[in-house]
């Protein structure tokens, strides 16, 4: 297993547009292709291991696809059962979306992916999906990958889920769009919608009203998408940690989806006193433009809302309540513990090497501002508690184990991160 060792950084100025592309979106338009009639074009796609296992995933159910290096053009004549097992990786993302996709395809096919995520939980997806007639199972009644799906079709439904998960509703969507009619999906609170915006720029039919969105199915393929990648702003958002904890530093972060669902973390940190600005360039399937943030005194946060808007950048953001004045608060955020690592006692542990008082609970942690010290953590073969961590190491100076994690989404990390302190690999 690799490790890095990471140096103090000072002050800084850092400016980029070579923020890794988003995950979300890269995974989700190569499956969307799948639905399309035509060709689909999808540029500055994330060249990750996770997203590349998605793409060939798709090359295993029957789609042709062209690279010319920046541009993948994708046709398929729809979901083709495939003879080989269908590796996902370490994605969860992948394999929950694409139970959804497939439970209502005509074929069986099996998911897998590697040690991590054959110990993920699963049930959170396969159980509505069986509730609404899918035909799946996997280890441990149908929790643990490798997950079998019989897929064929589904009777119309109206399902209230009990968490609130874009996954979840994404894989609910996609069988409901081969339905035998119109269906309904009401979550608890407003997950990410990407799935909702991607399919609607498509043409299907589906709208949203508050907490409940309706879905047709689809009357026959979907247009093509013409779709350039935004920068992920959950990657982004380690940079913006990095400027908030390392006095007089600033960092200017370009392309980025500005979607309101994705920057909850940004509008935490902002309301811990980090000085963020925001500016829009483009908006198509998504809106797109820069975040500007500037370190300020930061002060203690509770975050108990909103979570699944920053439930991945979480473990980043608890590295900024670290440096903050004061005892922060997280809760409802039971879902961090079956992420690629048990995100709260990973999260509570590491900083705890690091001298930082934490403590954890069911559903969250509290973590007491201090001075970080360097210290030797563990990522658990998880990318986000990786950067995290190495973010830490700009105010103290860290290292960090296993960290080949990181290329499952963003692969140039180190590059950029390279431009604000020494790194040793």
């Amino acid at each position: 297993m690799k490790k890095v060792t990471i140096y103090p950084a000072e002050q800084f100025t850092f400016k980029t547009d070579a923020i890794a592309p988003d995950k979300s979106i890269s995974h989700r338009s190569v499956m969307f292709s799948m639905l399309a009639e035509g060709e689909s074009k999808v540029t500055n796609f994330l060249r990750a291991e996770d997203t590349m296992n998605s793409l060939n995933i798709i090359k295993e159910l029957g789609a042709s696809i062209d690279d010319d290096g920046k541009t993948f053009r994708i046709r398929s004549e729809g979901i083709k059962e495939s003879a080989n097992i269908l590796d996902c990786g370490n994605s969860g993302t992948g394999m929950r979306l694409f139970s959804g996709l497939l439970a209502s395809a005509e074929g069986h096919f099996i998911l897998t992916g590697d040690e991590y995520l054959r110990r993920r939980p699963m049930k959170r997806v396969t159980k509505p999906l069986r509730d609404i007639g899918a035909k799946l199972d996997g280890r441990e009644d149908g929790d643990l990958a490798p997950l079998s799906i019989r897929g064929g079709s589904i009777k119309a439904f109206d399902y209230e889920s009990k968490i609130a998960s874009a996954q979840v509703k994404s894989a609910m969507i996609l069988a409901a769009l081969s339905a035998d009619g119109v269906c309904t999906y009401t979550e608890p609170e407003l997950s990410r919608d990407h799935t909702e915006r991607m399919l609607k720029g498509m043409g299907a039919e589906i709208s949203v009203d508050g907490l409940k969105t309706t879905i047709k199915p689809m009357k026959g393929l979907l247009s093509p998408l013409d779709i350039r990648v935004p920068s992920d702003p959950s990657s982004a958002f380690f940079f913006a940690v990095a400027a908030a904890i390392v006095p007089g530093s600033t960092a200017v972060l370009e392309g980025v989806t500005l979607n309101p669902t994705r920057i909850e973390a940004f509008k935490a940190l902002e309301r811990m006193g980090a000085d963020i600005v925001y500016e829009t360039t483009d908006d198509r399937y998504e809106p797109i433009g820069s975040i500007t943030v500037k370190h300020a005194p930061l002060h203690a946060i509770t975050i108990e809302d909103n979570i699944s808007w920053l439930i991945d950048e979480l473990p980043a953001l608890s590295i900024a309540m670290a440096c903050a004045e004061g005892t922060s608060t997280v809760k409802n955020a039971a879902e961090l513990r079956v992420k690629e690592s048990d995100r709260i006692s990973t999260v509570v542990n590491n900083l705890r090497y690091c001298s930082i008082e934490s403590e954890e609970f069911e559903d969250g942690y509290t973590v007491t501002g201090g001075e970080l010290m360097t210290a030797r953590v563990e990522s658990h073969g998880d990318h986000r508690i990786a950067m995290s961590f190495i973010i830490a190491g700009l105010r103290c100076g860290m290292q960090v184990e296993d960290i080949d994690c990181i290329n499952t989404s963003f692969p140039n990390f180190f590059e950029l991160l390279s431009e604000v302190t020494k790194v040793e690999l």
